[in-house]
């Protein structure tokens, strides 16, 4: 499974620096358009680029991504004392900074740290990237604020050096859920498992069962409402409301896996709750 697993990044070849920074495209107001600054020609467009490509038997993709030697996967047991190890060890990273990770200690690193550092500078990010001008290359959707060398992504950044800037990567190919999708699904469950509801309409019991109907339903107050009180003291009570929650889920989620769930405290405590929001 992991040797057939890979990535292929189909782009404009970048064997061939066209320009430098010295001496760059310039852009064309009349010809809304990059152009070779001796030629006054136009760049080729990423559209025209995409169609070489296309129409070469022998093309090849410009990054092709695998899996290392070193493939190690392994299942993770709920529950278990190797889960807990493994779930501490993630968000001990994903909550570090990228440059934390790995810190230079020798001249020869910091050496090779700048020599990416410097490459990464002129290397093409994404299809919207400035620098494909160096490649003779007019990016996806082009205009004349682009500057060369000068990319803004995360990418080219020294902290990061070549990481986009997320820590948790998502397939859409294999779940057809976005980040934002999980995150419903994530409050759902913990919602479905207090037995708490945000629309005023019912309640659910740990199966996702309606069970009755509430009295009072949450809804986001306004700066302007005369009962926000400062925000020193809603901060306060956010992290009151936050450590009273995780105690909550923890017992809730010890009920239902003794079998015996009682919802009772965590609706009185939503309702109770309900009534100070009032």
């Amino acid at each position: 499974m992991a040797a057939a697993t890979y990535h292929q990044v189909w782009w404009p070849s970048v064997d061939v620096q066209r320009y430098t920074l010295d001496r760059l495209p310039i852009w064309d107001e009349q010809a809304a358009a990059w152009v070779d600054p001796d030629t006054r020609e136009p760049l080729t467009t990423w559209t025209e680029a995409l169609d070489t490509i296309d129409d070469d038997p022998d093309a090849k993709p410009v990054h092709v991504v695998r899996f290392g030697a070193q493939v190690d996967a392994r299942g993770v047991m709920p529950g278990t004392e190797d889960a807990e190890r493994t779930i501490r060890y993630v968000t001990k990273y994903i909550t570090k900074h990228t440059g934390d990770c790995h810190k230079a200690t020798t001249d020869r690193q910091r050496k090779h740290l700048d020599r990416l550092w410097q490459q990464l500078q002129l290397t093409p990010c994404t299809e919207r990237c400035a620098n494909w001008l160096l490649y003779g290359v007019q990016p996806k959707k082009a205009h004349a604020k682009l500057k060369p060398g000068r990319c803004k992504g995360k990418v080219h950044q020294r902290d990061t050096l070549g990481i986009g800037g997320r820590r948790i990567l998502i397939s859409r190919d294999w779940s057809g859920k976005t980040l934002a999708d999980h995150k419903h699904d994530a409050r759902a469950w913990v919602r479905a498992l207090l037995g708490v509801t945000t629309d005023g309409a019912q309640l659910v019991d740990d199966q996702g069962d309606t069970t009755e109907r509430v009295r009072y339903a949450w809804e986001l107050a306004r700066p302007d409402d005369p009962d926000v009180g400062p925000i020193t003291h809603r901060l306060m009570r956010s992290i009151s409301e936050r450590a009273r929650w995780r105690s909550e889920l923890l017992a809730a989620k010890d009920r239902a896996a003794q079998g015996s769930p009682d919802l009772s405290a965590t609706q009185h405590s939503a309702q109770h709750d309900g009534e100070e929001t009032q």
